[in-house]
């Protein structure tokens, strides 16, 4: 019987098949010493700057970082967005091409008004297995001041038309007060995409729906809190709730605690988090860790106290995407400056480093 593979899906097979010796080598990794799926870290005040924030205080922002590599062109392409303290907020959002994943060009920008929106956040740029190019935008929608994820699709990274968008998930779609900062993977062919959302309270009455969505920003009202949801799709354009995958903890995690990437080191799905205590800590949240074997239930590995923290200011560390390029991890942040404004950092680790205990890195 002869089989029939399209070119789109050989090229794919070709990869996979040219990686098998990596992938049991990461499967291997640490096994003398009984440790499965421990990811090599980095030290944050090492890392390497790759974009400067649009000011020098509190409240100016460049990151909410969204990185992939395309081994056809050789390229990574890096979405961000720059951010002003009020009223201005997220008002501008980029796409950046780059062949050593340090130095980028920008080739495609947008901003908030383009959108009809009073800010734009994380969004999630991917490849489809077809070749197609897909963001997924986190926004506030401008009729309910709640947030939303769209979705825009090109053939290339720098060709996207905000005037051209798939509604994806809102917060009335999935029955709660906010929806935003995607993830999205591929498995197996299934869409996981990742968010994070926040529960509409058990009383609620028409004051407080005013006061949760008067700033449009409910994150920022104390009212409710961040949670992690999981949506799958066959598509990438169609998708099923799921529900909560991970709810705030009881210590430096009980206000947010929202997954902003993950790594896959056989058999393990490691989850790194954004998480904060208070309200007074919302846009200053530090990185945390949890783990999974299926992407739906996990167990949070740093209850106590966060894994990832800088040493300056707020001390916060968020929003981090990692990919694995050529047996070497690419880690992406926002980190927090002396002057209180969030850098777009970068730190590069071997992907087969010699095990340290993991400790507290800022």
């Amino acid at each position: 019987m002869d089989i029939v593979v399209g070119s789109g899906s050989l090229h794919y097979l070709q990869m996979f098949l040219g990686k098998r010796r990596s992938l049991m080598k990461v499967a291997l990794q640490g096994q003398g010493k009984r440790y499965l799926g421990v990811p090599p870290l980095f030290n944050p005040q090492e890392g390497t700057t790759v974009l400067e924030p649009p000011g020098k205080s509190s409240g100016y922002w460049v990151g909410a970082p969204s990185v992939i590599y395309d081994e056809e062109v050789s390229k990574f392409y890096l979405y961000y967005r720059l951010r002003k303290p009020r009223p201005v907020r997220g008002g501008e959002c980029y796409i950046a091409e780059s062949k050593d994943g340090i130095k980028f060009t920008s080739i495609w920008g947008a901003k908030k008004e383009d959108f009809n929106s009073s800010s734009v956040e994380k969004s999630c740029l991917i490849k489809t297995i077809d070749g197609k190019y897909r963001l997924y935008m986190s926004f506030v929608g401008p009729l309910d001041n709640r947030w939303r994820i769209e979705m825009m699709e090109a053939s290339h990274p720098e060709e996207f038309k905000t005037d051209k968008r798939e509604e994806i998930l809102t917060a009335s779609s999935i029955q709660c007060e906010g929806v935003k900062d995607p993830y999205v993977l591929v498995v197996g062919g299934r869409y996981y995409m990742i968010v994070s959302y926040a529960p509409t309270p058990e009383k609620v009455n028409e004051e407080l729906k005013k006061k949760m969505h008067i700033t449009a920003d409910v994150y920022n009202t104390g009212i409710t809190k961040s949670h992690t949801g999981l949506a799958l799709s066959n598509d990438g354009i169609s998708f099923k709730w799921w529900g909560n995958i991970l709810s705030p903890g009881e210590l430096w995690d009980s206000y947010a605690s929202r997954i902003s990437c993950i790594l896959y080191l056989p058999p393990v799905f490691l989850a790194f988090y954004d998480g904060s205590s208070t309200v007074e800590e919302n846009y200053e949240e530090k990185t945390g860790l949890a783990i999974s074997f299926n992407l739906k239930d996990y167990d949070k590995i740093t209850e106590e106290t966060p894994l990832l923290t800088s040493s300056y200011a707020s001390g916060s560390l968020r929003y981090m995407d990692c990919i694995i390029v050529n047996e070497e991890i690419y880690y992406y942040y926002e980190y927090t400056r002396k002057d209180g404004s969030h850098e777009l950092r970068m730190n590069k680790v071997p992907l087969f480093t010699p095990f340290t205990p993991h400790s507290r890195r800022s």
